[in-house]
């Protein structure tokens, strides 16, 4: 890479070349698609690399398809938000439109790697719980409000990293996996997200909420991390939305079996007191900690299956 103009660098012709034919090492592949996401001219040496290669055909036909089916999304050329990639090299390349400037805003390809933590009806499903965990407590006056928050907030992010991820959330996964910025880097992106909105919100919901004999609004976060980590690894052998099953489902059986045959003002008490026993106390933070650390070490072990498409 050369030293010339307001870059540090740009991609030389042979970069170029190995980048489209899926020979380029992969931290300098990540280097070279950051930087051509601001460098038009860069952008049109790398696109015009990989559409010489048998992978441009399927490229072009892929935007093309795409732009056709959402035209809304398409202004004077300009491709809607996305990845449309081979493992030959992503066509992230012709982000650089005329007078060089980028085509897809960084906003937009931030909304679309975040996933559907922050748009489709990801988002409003877990406002719903928390409105509905505040309906519940205040104005049918439930007791047990925050216990049945605290039962059902480490299954969100689950749930989220199930939506955000796979053959199912997006049309061009078989495409995506292949790419240096795809794969396990794209579903870490897109768990974050969910993290980053499905915690602290429900966290405050369960501020609001009276206690009750639950277990301390924040005790659910280790767990709720945890399970979103062990999904992942999970997905690595089943696929995303069967591993939610197996961790959420478990989840869910382990905290709300106690609940059966109760009476009907027991039912809270016994939920609450199995919530205890899961979320209370440095033993059980402990173990969900080292349930955390030892999932990862499964997802980082587990990387290469991300390199290929997941189950559906």
């Amino acid at each position: 890479m050369t030293h010339r103009d307001s870059h540090p660098w740009h991609v030389g012709d042979d970069q170029a070349t190995r980048y489209a034919e899926g020979t380029l090492p992969e931290p300098d592949a990540w280097s070279l698609e950051k930087h051509v996401e601001d460098c038009a001219r860069c952008a049109s040496r790398v696109s015009a690399a990989v559409g010489g290669t048998a992978a441009g055909t399927v490229l072009a036909a892929v935007r093309a398809a795409v732009l056709e089916s959402a035209p809304g999304a398409a202004v004077s050329g300009e491709p809607v938000p996305g990845r449309a990639a081979t493992a030959a090299g992503p066509a992230r390349a012709s982000a650089g439109g005329a007078g060089g400037r980028p085509v897809v805003s960084r906003f937009a390809r931030l909304l679309w790697a975040a996933g559907p933590a922050v748009r489709g009806a990801w988002l409003p499903a877990v406002l719903g719980v928390a409105v509905a965990a505040l309906a519940l407590s205040y104005g049918a006056g439930f007791p047990g409000a925050r216990a049945l928050l605290l039962a059902i907030a480490p299954v969100v992010p689950v749930a989220g990293v199930a939506l955000s991820y796979g053959p199912h959330a997006d049309p061009l996964h078989e495409v995506t996996a292949a790419t240096p910025g795809g794969g396990l880097r794209l579903a870490l992106t897109r768990t974050v997200a969910v993290l980053a909105v499905s915690l602290p919100l429900l966290t405050l919901t369960g501020l609001l909420l009276p206690a009750s004999g639950a277990p301390a609004a924040a005790a659910w976060l280790l767990p709720g991390l945890a399970l979103a980590l062990a999904s992942l690894a999970l997905a690595s052998f089943v696929g995303c939305r069967a591993a939610a099953g197996v961790t959420g489902g478990g989840w869910l059986c382990a905290v709300l079996a106690p609940m059966a045959g109760a009476p009907g003002g027991a039912a809270t008490l016994r939920l609450a007191e199995q919530l205890s026993r899961c979320l209370d106390g440095v033993a059980a933070q402990g173990a969900w900690a080292a349930a955390a650390v030892l999932s990862a070490a499964l997802l980082t072990a587990r990387r290469p299956a991300y390199d290929r498409p997941l189950r559906p």
